[in-house]
């Protein structure tokens, strides 16, 4: 029960955060860098299977090892962590492969990756610990 609870916490705080960020980046960031390269409109299976399984991967990785050993601060540094590495991964490969990628799409994306995943392990952190009382 408390991992589910952590899971659904941590989704939660990382679809808002993201719905807003891409909400208010997509016109001033993403589509001046990456025109025609944006789909008009989002593929949402993509994205349900993407949300699905990140999460499952801030919980497993992040999360349950800071329950285990470290407390909320260890939830925060995971988080951090684990979304520098995975937006890296992303944005690194797009600067590797793609003309219209900069260096400066690629830095705030993955400093945006990493505080929005440190946001929602703190939430998946504080979820487990309230169901352990």
């Amino acid at each position: 029960m408390k991992v589910i609870a952590a899971y659904f916490a941590a989704l939660s705080a990382f679809l808002a955060l993201d719905f807003v960020w891409l909400g208010t980046m997509i016109d001033r960031l993403y589509r001046p860098a990456l025109g025609d390269l944006l789909s008009p409109r989002p593929n949402v299976a993509a994205g349900v299977v993407f949300y699905v399984a990140y999460v499952a991967g801030m919980i497993f990785l992040a999360v349950a090892p800071a329950v285990r050993e470290g407390g909320a601060s260890r939830a925060v540094i995971n988080g951090l962590v684990f979304g520098a590495v995975a937006y890296a991964t992303y944005d690194l490969t797009n600067q590797a492969t793609l003309r219209a990628w900069s260096t400066r799409l690629t830095v705030i994306d993955i400093t945006w990756g990493a505080v929005a995943s440190a946001v929602a392990c703190l939430a998946g952190y504080a979820a487990w610990k309230a169901l352990a009382k």
